[in-house]
């Protein structure tokens, strides 16, 4: 399986990507992965905040394939421990998922196709964080995760 973390907008800011890199290079020796970073749509400041969402959405919609599995990320979706993402994982391998894209949306979210297309939302917090620091917090927890996964000392639970 290889983990496709996907995120709409600038490249990974300074202040955040040695540690986006560090996590990244981590989960590489568990799964294939690799970050897309989706640039903001021409004239993205003028734009309505529907129609922005509505023009990223055709940019996510237009790269996901058929088979790929869509996580999204979330404020209202289902909050995992560490342990049951860990597990959430496994399973997702264990179905013979080819890619699973970790989605980061936009500034004002997604648009309602793409939601539709998520086969899981997932919040990392009931807070909201700028999305350079999701990046970090993303990568960092699907690290813990694999850890947990083969049982390193990484996660102290």
């Amino acid at each position: 399986m290889k983990i496709q973390l996907w995120s709409i907008g600038k490249p990974h800011e300074s202040f955040v990507k040695e540690g986006i890199e560090l996590f990244t290079k981590r989960i590489a020796n568990y799964y294939p992965v690799e970050w897309h970073i989706i640039p903001m749509p021409k004239n993205a400041g003028v734009l309505a905040p529907q129609a922005l969402k509505d023009k990223e959405g055709e940019s996510i919609l237009s790269t996901i394939q058929k088979d790929d599995y869509l996580v999204l990320l979330d404020e209202r979706g289902k909050m995992f421990t560490s342990e049951a993402l860990a597990q959430f994982i496994v399973n997702r391998s264990n179905e013979s998922i080819k890619n699973i894209i970790f989605l980061i949306g936009g500034a004002y979210g997604v648009s309602d196709s793409v939601s539709k297309r998520a086969q899981q939302k997932w919040s990392l917090s009931t807070l909201v964080f700028p999305h350079q620091l999701v990046r970090l917090i993303l990568a960092e927890q699907l690290y813990r995760a694999c850890s947990i996964i083969r049982n390193e000392k990484y996660h102290h639970a």
